[in-house]
């Protein structure tokens, strides 16, 4: 009693009665407000306590499946997408049960049965009940695209026109934020064009094939979107890049120097440079059996030139070699594709074997180099350039009705006129052809 009645008498010497009464204000209200931040800050655990996991409340998302001619592919965005390697399965989260799971083989090539019969299967599946969608291991913060490297993938020909051109097509838009999620994952294949790969994406390729762990995304392409045409972008209706930006692409990712070919003027002695021939050569199928004839006969017109094989592991040197190149020429087959490394305004000549391939070639190599700015001329070799000739009597009907053999199937046709067959060109005759690529040079 008698420290209450003290401390009450220090209490009033040191302030007024006034003062006291604002102060009496102020410890009510000071009280008050302590009151109601308690009340605000543990109101959320009155009830049941909130999970700790972070993801265990997936959001809703948007999945947009598209068919087309050559690809399946689906786009999920804005949700939580939980990527299962054991099942094969890509688990997301739907707000409600109208869209339907979807199997896609994320290759680019679906109308060829044989093709897709190496394309592991995945499952695109929207999940209602959070309780049914795996636990994240591992989170990640960049888009990722699923794609196989199953089906051709190891010739070069399908390594561009099914793979490296569909992925940059799909990929460029995300200026290397993205994560690619490989499945039938060749570790070569990742070598060889690791340059690609990295200069696409800013992360290492993920085998998700062999992945214990549940990776999760906001967002997921499954499969590669691809133009019906080889070799090609449907530009600009279904991108904005085009295949022109894939080659100027290439060129900075190889740090290929020679954007356009030589312009020629005046006659070839009043030239400082001479025009650079590039011969594709062939060690198997479709050789030439004459090369030395043909050089020699192209060094007559004035071109410097050049012999190479087709270098399937070391695209960067090859692809130097192509570049510096004015035209190349070769025989229908996947070292054509190298064409893709040509600077502008350059001239691809396409040697087409004996046996009626021609609309294959032209769309394989032709139809394609007139959207990359290339000038593209062809050559028909006859019966008497083929090594044909050599195999089979002149009554026989690979010689003189190739049609009756198409008719038993591409398999057998395949066996014969491009397996089978070598090519010595009449350098009398195709010294036209390279007449007119001079003439071209000039314009």
């Amino acid at each position: 009693m008698g420290e209450k009645m003290m401390y009450d008498t220090i209490f009033a010497r040191s302030f007024s009665r006034s003062d006291q009464k604002k102060l009496g204000y102020g410890a009510f209200l000071g009280c008050l407000l302590i009151a109601l931040s308690f009340c605000l800050v543990f109101r959320p655990y009155s009830g049941d306590p909130l999970p700790l996991r972070v993801d265990s409340v997936p959001k809703p998302m948007k999945l947009v499946c598209n068919s087309e001619e050559r690809s399946d592919f689906c786009v999920i965005n804005g949700g939580d997408i939980r990527i299962d390697a054991k099942s094969s399965t890509v688990f997301i989260y739907a707000s409600s049960p109208e869209n339907s799971s979807r199997v896609i083989r994320p290759y680019t090539r679906k109308e060829d049965a044989y093709a897709m019969s190496t394309v592991r299967e995945w499952s695109v599946k929207p999940v209602v009940d959070s309780n049914m969608i795996p636990q994240c291991n591992q989170n990640h913060s960049v888009p990722a695209v699923l794609f196989s490297l199953g089906g051709y993938s190891g010739n070069n020909y399908h390594d561009f026109t099914d793979i490296i051109i569909p992925l940059y097509s799909t990929a460029r838009l995300f200026d290397g934020q993205v994560k690619f999620l490989v499945t039938n994952r060749n570790q070569w294949w990742v070598k060889k064009f690791q340059i690609l790969l990295h200069k696409l994406s800013n992360y290492e390729v993920i085998d998700i094939d062999n992945e214990e762990s549940i990776h999760c995304f906001t967002s997921v392409i499954v499969g590669l979107k691809r133009s019906p045409r080889e070799l090609s972008i449907d530009y600009p209706s279904k991108s904005p890049y085009s295949i022109k930006d894939f080659r100027k692409f290439l060129r900075s990712a190889y740090s290929l120097n020679k954007a356009t070919a030589v312009k020629l003027e005046g006659d070839m002695d009043g030239n400082r440079r001479r025009p650079r021939l590039l011969i594709v050569s062939r060690n198997r199928t479709r050789a030439f059996t004459n090369t030395e004839e043909i050089a020699w006969m192209a060094r007559s017109l004035s071109y410097e030139v050049v012999v190479a094989e087709a270098n399937s592991r070391n695209v960067q040197r090859f692809g130097e070699m192509v570049n510096s190149c004015d035209v190349m020429m070769g025989v229908h087959g996947a070292g054509l594709t190298n064409m893709v490394f040509l600077p502008e305004n350059a001239i691809l000549i396409q040697i087409m074997p004996f046996g009626g391939v021609d609309w294959a070639a032209r769309a394989a190599f032709g139809e394609p180099s007139k959207d990359m700015n290339i000038r593209y001329l062809e050559y028909k070799i006859k019966k008497e350039e083929s090594s044909l000739i050599q195999q089979y009597p002149p009554e026989h009907e690979v010689l003189n009705n190739p049609s009756s053999v198409w008719k038993q199937g591409w398999l057998a046709f395949k066996a014969v006129y491009l397996e089978k067959q070598d090519v010595n060109l009449d350098v009398n005759r195709f010294r036209h052809t390279l007449l007119k690529a001079l003439k071209l040079l000039h314009e």
